[in-house]
């Protein structure tokens, strides 16, 4: 694709990286038909062909419309674009670059702007998020059934096995999913501390970044990196930590950008390359010959998401250790499709991430399984509002596996 990029991007870090990867992109299409929204709206420009044509058409100085921006934020950036183009186009980058530009130069009305600094301000502030969280779970018997299937119920933790080992892991708190899901962290604990591998979160590290910097707020989700990699640093410093485990797909897809991101920062680029180097998916970590097979296990589908099998193109790991430890994994028709969650995606555009979770559930249900597993926090919280079934994070159902194991063992 030949560009003429206009004089306020040309010579910027950011305009030589747009204009590299819209030099990629021919044309073909090939990305339509695995674009959840232009499935959903045949419409050219809510696919990322027509997104990449409006964003060159930005980037050459044409002035975007508030149609501009409603067509990139119906954008998932579930990046199933990028698995399936031909030419390695990096759309997820090329959209960032352009919603940032939209979003100086059109802005948007009160209640959107108040909308946004809300979901900026609370879910990457875990008291906060928390705190509030609690207060919706008190009063969750006097919610309408529609809004009360989205209060997730507290599940206890359980048990965290001490730092013991030599072998040391650090691992991602997160900002929602202590509130959410506290015992995800847990189960992984227990299971790598039967690996003989110590779990340890540290102080303060929480919000990756992502919230905010795809809320456009790229300025601030780039100090919310900064500040994680400061509450790492220390341990990251001082040696012995063999990898930074991430429980929660999203976060991990993010965090191996960090280099990426903070390439301009000369305090924080080659910390953030350590970082990158140091983090792993959960499913990169948990060695197979640590899982134990339960005498009885049952169907699951697992719901693999956009972050995992998209963003850090790991395919067929989690289904693997599934497998392992004894679960059925039932078929899932058009398994690459976003389920609708995608971080705010499913507040700021509720009704196509409706339209999307109800695909997602039928498919899931297709196989009829006991259960649903998934990888990340989102997609957790988003599915069982709606689910007939548990759903649950992967790493628990190893940790439930090991356990039965264990409780019917001599």
């Amino acid at each position: 694709m030949q560009t003429q990029l206009a004089d306020f991007i040309r010579d910027t870090p950011e305009g030589r990286e747009a204009d590299a990867i819209l030099r990629k992109c021919v044309h073909c299409g090939f990305c339509t038909a695995t674009c959840p929204t232009y499935q959903l709206l045949g419409d050219e420009l809510d696919g990322p062909r027509g997104r990449i044509y409006l964003i060159k058409q930005l980037l050459e100085g044409a002035a975007p419309t508030v149609k501009t921006q409603l067509h990139l934020d119906r954008c998932l950036s579930c990046r199933s674009c990028e698995s399936t183009c031909p030419s390695g186009v990096q759309y997820g980058r090329l959209a960032d670059i352009g919603r940032g530009i939209v979003e100086q130069k059109v802005g948007r009305g009160l209640l959107a702007r108040l909308q946004r600094t809300l979901l900026g301000a609370v879910i990457p502030n875990t008291a906060l998020f928390s705190f509030l969280l609690s207060i919706g779970r008190f009063f969750r018997f006097a919610v309408p059934g529609g809004l009360k299937e989205k209060i997730p119920v507290k599940i206890p933790a359980g048990d965290w096995p001490p730092a013991r080992h030599a072998r040391r892991m650090l691992v991602l708190a997160g900002c929602a999913q202590p509130a959410i899901a506290p015992r995800i962290n847990a189960a992984a604990a227990r299971v790598l501390d039967r690996a003989g591998i110590s779990l340890v979160e540290a102080s303060g590290a929480g919000c990756c970044g992502a919230v905010r910097f795809h809320l456009n707020e790229q300025a601030a989700g780039r100090n919310d990196m900064r500040a994680l990699i400061d509450a790492w640093w220390p341990a990251v410093e001082r040696g012995g930590i063999e990898a930074i485990a991430i429980t929660a797909s999203g976060c991990g897809s993010f965090i191996k950008e960090y280099a990426h991101h903070l390439a301009q920062d000369p305090a924080y680029r080659e910390k953030a390359e350590r970082i990158v180097g140091l983090t792993k998916d959960l499913s990169e970590i948990v060695p197979e010959e640590c899982i134990q097979q339960a005498d009885a296990s049952s169907r699951v589908a697992f719901q693999s998401p956009c972050s995992l099998q998209h963003g850090q193109q790991i395919r067929g790991k989690v289904e693997g250790l599934l497998a392992k430890a004894g679960y059925e994994l039932t078929p899932v028709p058009d398994a690459h499709l976003c389920c609708g969650s995608a971080g705010t995606y499913s507040i700021l555009q509720p009704e196509l991430s409706g339209r999307l979770k109800e695909r997602k559930l039928a498919a899931l249900s297709a196989g009829e399984p006991q259960a649903i597993a998934t990888a990340n926090i989102g997609c957790l919280a988003h599915l069982q509002a709606g689910a007939r079934v548990p759903v649950r994070h992967w790493i628990e159902l190893l940790d439930e596996a090991a356990a039965t194991a264990q409780n019917s063992g001599p």
